[in-house]
């Protein structure tokens, strides 16, 4: 445990919206590979911010997708010396990415919802039980005092039903579906963004899913179930980093299957690993004994070695996971 994760002082919402009240030229820190929740949570704070004049950017190592462009383009660009940084949706300070490492030491407020929370900011809000950040955002900006509509409710609600795969997963609680009532009521767009975040696919995303689970392999009397994602298929379907956003989740989808291992290839011999599984198996502990975390039921890490050894080591701590659970 380093000295940042001995002195962080955690914080109630209230508190945490107190504090943003307080303070002017603020800069956001979202997580790169950025996904729906860090993006959503992002940009609503920003707007937020923004609504009590202050100034305030959200910012990210890598680019934004197009496809989050209904609330993203409501926030033009600012530029300002930042006196306060945030971080929304980032579990660990490697998670921000090469060009906001220059942040990792000066990290002001941690907002997350992710159990393996390193701890790095001078202050922070963890709450491990939400199902996405965007619902613990929802209520510090309530707390704020900001009215919740237009992009804003269209921002949290993408948040909100991408990290809990349109509310399927068991993490989802009554106060998520309170959340989600309470941002429709205020004008978001529910319809159109499930559509847009579950039943739109670009033509490279779809080759993509094809090639993957064309490698499709079953471990331990098929309750694994392990695709691979190389550098080779992504060029073949032209797809791009985003294209790959929701493939975790298909080889989980399998009767029987209980661990899903997506293998995806960011280098020579370098892998990002991610996981989904179901009850039985605590997903954040597998990744924990490679440097990584997440949640119970999706969780990521990375891995070095050649793509064979990847897998090797993959499946043999998928297996002691599940023979654990016996």
């Amino acid at each position: 445990m380093n000295e940042r994760e001995k002195n962080m002082v955690e914080i109630t919402q209230k508190a945490a919206a107190e504090m943003l009240l307080q303070h002017d030229s603020i800069l956001v820190l979202m997580h790169k590979s950025p996904d729906g929740d860090t993006i959503g949570c992002g940009y609503a704070l920003c707007l937020a911010l923004r609504a009590c004049g202050k100034q305030a950017q959200p910012v990210c190592s890598d680019e934004v997708p197009a496809q989050y462009n209904y609330f993203t383009d409501s926030v033009p660009t600012q530029t300002f010396t930042p006196q306060f940084i945030v971080s929304v949706d980032v579990a660990d300070t490697q998670l921000l990415g090469d060009t906001l490492s220059v942040y990792r030491d000066k990290i002001d407020l941690c907002i997350d919802h992710h159990g393996s929370n390193k701890r790095f900011a001078r202050y922070g809000i963890i709450e491990a039980a939400a199902p996405a950040c965007a619902q613990m955002l929802t209520g510090i900006i309530r707390e704020m005092g900001v009215p919740i509509q237009g992009a804003m409710a269209d921002a949290l609600f993408t948040g909100l039903t991408t990290d809990t795969g349109c509310f399927r997963y068991a993490s989802v609680t009554a106060e998520t579906y309170r959340t989600a009532a309470y941002l429709v009521e205020q004008g978001a767009q529910n319809g159109t963004i499930n559509r847009l975040m579950f039943e739109t696919k670009s033509k490279a995303k779809v080759e993509l899913e094809k090639l993957a689970m064309a490698s499709l392999q079953y471990f331990c009397d098929e309750q694994i179930a392990l695709i691979c994602i190389t550098t080779e298929m992504m060029q073949a379907a032209g797809a791009v980093d985003n294209d790959t956003e929701s493939i975790p989740s298909l080889p989980r989808q399998i009767e029987g299957v209980k661990v899903a291992v997506t293998v995806k290839q960011k280098g020579e011999q370098d892998f990002r690993i991610s996981l989904r599984t179901t009850e039985e198996v605590d997903a954040s502990q597998i990744c924990a004994q490679l440097g990584g975390g997440g949640h119970k039921a999706a969780a990521g890490c990375s891995y070095h070695g050649t793509l064979e050894e990847t897998i090797e080591k993959m499946v043999a701590l998928s297996v002691k996971a599940l023979e654990s659970s016996v």
